[in-house]
């Protein structure tokens, strides 16, 4: 799976552990099933953008905040057809 999606759900991750919320309250927050919230935090889905909103109005952060940081796109470059 691409690095992004990896990248996104490591931070969500470290988000909702820092929030004290188990992966199924996030994902009875959110509106999704658990396994697919552990399927989006291991970077195995793409997310919609109306998750992402989701999932940061669930971890009370901005969306951005939850996105890789730009220093960091360069090396998520390969997994992007030329």
């Amino acid at each position: 799976m691409h690095k992004l999606a990896k990248a996104l759900g490591e931070k969500i991750r470290v988000k909702r552990k820092a929030k004290g919320l188990s992966q199924d309250a996030l994902a009875l927050s959110c509106k999704v099933d658990r396994s697919y919230m552990g399927r989006i935090e291991r970077g195995e889905v793409n997310i919609t953008v109306e998750k992402l909103y989701r999932i940061a109005n669930t971890l009370e952060c901005e969306p951005k905040s939850l996105l890789p940081e730009t220093l960091h796109l360069h090396e998520l470059a390969s997994d992007f057809p030329d």
